[in-house]
């Protein structure tokens, strides 16, 4: 059994770090420079330090970028534009992954896309996640559709009132006002609550008629 083959034996997930690596590699009396020379060979491929994915000639399935922004900078969780586009409320597509974190701003470009990390305070931060499961070894965390649009809320100037507020979510971002009234009611007053966000509380006002 090569190196690779071994490594793909042990190694069930498309993602992993540089422990997992390393632990795989403990046979050899040098491990980080078979790292360098399967980094060379593009074996595997650096999405950042310490974070991997295997090349695309020992690829099994499709890497998870939702997955790798979980692991490239937390804790956090995808929101903002991509979630909403994750669940069909934008129709626009969108070519950054962004997550939501309660540590400060960060964007990473990689060798398969950026990734952009917004700040959300961290009282709210826990509220309104779910997991979503790929396979029987991975999972990522990604904010249901009521947090993915507070979250964007919360990043623009406050709106001076309900109609204004629905006039940019229908026009502006292009999301159906069934969608916008179906939103968990409660969801978004947890929310409000929380973060007395002045947008948010339009929000909810708008939700509670």
């Amino acid at each position: 059994m090569d190196i690779m083959q071994q490594i793909r034996h042990e190694i069930k997930t498309e993602e992993f770090d540089y422990l997992l690596l390393l632990e795989c590699l403990s046979s050899y009396k040098r491990p980080r420079d078979k790292i360098t020379k399967l980094l060379k060979s593009k074996s595997i491929i650096r999405v950042k330090k310490g974070i991997y994915i295997f090349g695309n000639k020992y690829r099994l399935r499709p890497f998870s970028t939702e997955l790798l922004s979980n692991l490239i900078y937390g804790p956090s969780y995808v929101s903002f534009e991509y979630a909403l586009q994750y669940y069909g409320l934008i129709p626009e597509s969108v070519t950054k992954l962004t997550c939501a974190s309660y540590k400060k701003s960060k964007l990473f470009e990689t060798p398969i896309g950026d990734f952009v990390y917004k700040t959300v305070t961290k009282k709210t931060f826990p509220i309104g996640i779910t997991r979503k499961n790929i396979n029987d070894e991975t999972s990522f965390l990604i904010a249901l559709k009521e947090k993915a649009l507070t979250d964007y809320l919360t990043h623009l100037k406050p709106f001076s009132t309900q109609e204004d507020l629905m006039q940019y979510l229908v026009e502006g971002m292009r999301i159906e006002k069934t969608n916008i009234l179906s939103l968990d009611f409660k969801i978004i007053e947890e929310i409000s609550e929380d973060s007395r966000n002045p947008n948010i509380n339009l929000l909810w006002k708008i939700l509670k008629k």
